[in-house]
Order: C-alpha cells, then structure tokens, then sequence
C-alpha cells in the first residue's frame, strides 16, 4: 500500500489509508506500507508540498498493489513494481487537483494554478491508463471528474468509511443546544467565510452559536471575520479526536461548506452522522452525495441560511435526519462494508 503521506500526518486520503491496511490486518492479511512519512517503510523524498517525490523505492514483491493518488510519484514507483512482478495494481483515485487560489497565505495566479493542475494530469493519467481497477469514493464525482471519465470503464465505486461502533450517538437531534459546527483545516477553498456570514444572518432571527474545531493558515482571517460581523463563536483550535467526536454528539448540526473539488467526499460526514447528528454540505459531486443520506445540501448563500434556520427550528427534521445519518453509516459506509468490498475486488484480480 502506497500513499505519499501516512499518519501522524493528517488528512482524509492519510485517514482512509490508515483505517484500510488496519482493517486489512484486522482480517489477517499482511500489509506493508510505504510512503513519506509513518509507515513501515519511509523512504526518502524531495519535499514538495502535496506531492513527495521518492528519491528510491524498496523492491517489494506483493500479491496485490494499492496506490492512492492525486499525488502521482508514490503510484508511478508502485506501478513499476506491479509490471516488474506482474502483479495486479489498484489506485484508489481520491479527488481531482485543483490548486487553491491561496496557498500558504499567498495568492497564485490563475495561469500558474493551471499549469500545475495540468502536469499534475499528465503524470496521473499513465499510472490509471495501466492500473487493472481504479476506485474512486462516488458515482457522482467519478462521473464529473475529466480525468476519471476516460477510464469509466474500469472504476468501481468503494466510498470511505467510518466504524460506526467507535462514535457513540448523543442525545435526540432535536433536543440539542443550537449549536452550528465545523470540524476542518482553516484554509479559504473550505468555504468557512461563507459559513460565518450566513451564521451572521441566522443569529438576527435565531440564537445560535458557531463552533469552529481545527486550526490553519487563515485562521485569523476567519476570527477577524467573525468578530467583525458580531457572530458569537468558539474557535476551538487543534483539539484531540475524542474532544472532536464529543462538539459532534453536542451539535445540532455539521456544516461542510467547501464548493472546492478538492473537497471530494468529506469523512467528516460520516463521522458526524455516525453520532446521529444532521449534516450539511455544498451542492457539489461527491460531497452532496454522503450528506443527502443523513442531512442536507445547499447550492449558495441565500440557501445555506434558509436550511440553517430550517434544522435549528424544526426538531422533528432535525431528529429524522440524524436518525438517517446513523443508519446510512451502519449500512453503507462502515468499514465492515468496505472491506468487503476491497476483498472481493483483490480476490477478482488475483
């Protein structure tokens, strides 16, 4: 299993990763991970942001070979080794590159962002062309995807997954404080200043409060904004996973306001409606596909604070969508599911 990063380092393909090789463990097969940081094999990289490049790779002979991309240069190498042992490759294709028109604070100009995006494509495209299954997390994404769509014919669709057992719902959806949460990295493509001005509005008519879990580069940006525009809200900072699951039992609803591809599919979803608690998310492929099953979906800003108002004054809504959440994980998107998903597609290919 290849990834250009691995937990500590955060992130949802890191996270998706991760719960795979362990769940693949869990039922006994033998997993070796290699990437640029935490995994069983580290190999050394040039470090360029959001897309390592190994300088060597360890010669692995394997059954199966597992690649995760946007980032291409881990599954380049993995490739080479697949065709070396003539083994099968399967790349699990997480989210299109879209280059933010910030970045680390600064501004990038538009024909730069693009150049990037299309070497990124160039690099991509021959790994999928040979790869003998590509997975992406949604239909409606892989179906929207430019690169994706020239592979049609070899995608299956395996979403991310949660363990249901691990979040334990709080109390009745409509019963809850109103409280509005968003749990991400403080960074503008997330579309938190949206949130926090439709937050603006609702508080004229409905008390409310924002909580706002994660930290990042615009963090005082968007606090300047909040305070700017009166908005009562809690910027919690970086806090450990159990406080985070604990503000997701209390919410009365999770926001993931990101109209970015580069927000792909939204783990944050599903950890949110595996504690019973309503979501919503942008109109967008991908995302609006997991928060249709347990919340709602927004296409601008006029609707963000119609749907806000709606599920913090309608408790009978806001309990039914919990309750839905939690049921679609149960079924559809707990690793259980997953995994055996994963291990029919290894056993066709092998």
């Amino acid at each position: 299993m290849a990834s250009p990063y691995y937990p500590p380092h955060i992130g949802g393909v890191e996270i998706h990763t991760k719960n795979l090789v362990e769940g693949l463990k869990h039922r006994g097969h033998e997993v070796i991970t290699i990437s640029s940081i935490g995994s069983d094999i580290v190999v050394p990289c040039v470090g360029i942001p959001y897309s390592p490049i190994p300088l060597k790779f360890p010669d692995v002979n394997a059954d199966i070979y597992h690649s995760h991309v946007p980032s291409p240069f881990f599954a380049i190498r993995l490739a080479e080794l697949a065709a070396r042992y003539k083994k099968p490759h399967v790349v699990t294709y997480h989210n299109d590159v879209v280059v933010p028109s910030r970045v680390n604070g600064y501004r990038l100009p538009a024909v730069f962002g693009r150049k990037i995006e299309g070497a990124n494509a160039s690099f991509v495209k021959p790994v999928l062309e040979k790869a003998d299954m590509i997975l992406a997390t949604t239909r409606s994404y892989a179906g929207t995807s430019s690169i994706l769509l020239e592979f049609i014919r070899k995608i299956r669709i395996v979403p991310n997954a949660v363990n249901p057992e691990k979040f334990v719902p709080g109390e009745i959806a409509g019963e809850r404080e109103p409280t509005v949460l968003y749990v991400g990295r403080l960074v503008e493509y997330k579309g938190l200043s949206l949130l926090i001005k439709a937050i603006a509005d609702v508080q004229k008519e409905i008390k409310t409060r924002l909580v706002v879990v994660g930290d990042g580069e615009d963090r005082r940006t968007f606090e300047e904004l909040a305070l700017k525009l009166g908005v009562d809200a809690v910027f919690t900072g970086k806090i450990p996973k159990k406080e985070v699951v604990e503000w997701m039992r209390r919410a009365r609803v999770l926001v993931l306001p990101s109209f970015s591809r580069l927000e792909a599919f939204g783990i944050v979803l599903l950890e949110a409606m595996a504690c019973s608690t309503p979501v919503m998310a942008a109109d967008i492929p991908g995302v609006s596909e997991v928060a249709s099953e347990g919340g709602v979906t927004f296409s601008d800003d006029k609707e963000l604070v119609k749907k806000l108002k709606l599920l913090l004054t309608d408790d009978r809504l806001a309990t039914k969508l919990g309750k839905m959440g939690r049921t679609a994980v149960e079924r559809k998107f707990s690793w259980k599911v997953v995994l055996d998903k994963i291990e029919k597609i290894y056993g066709e290919l092998l």
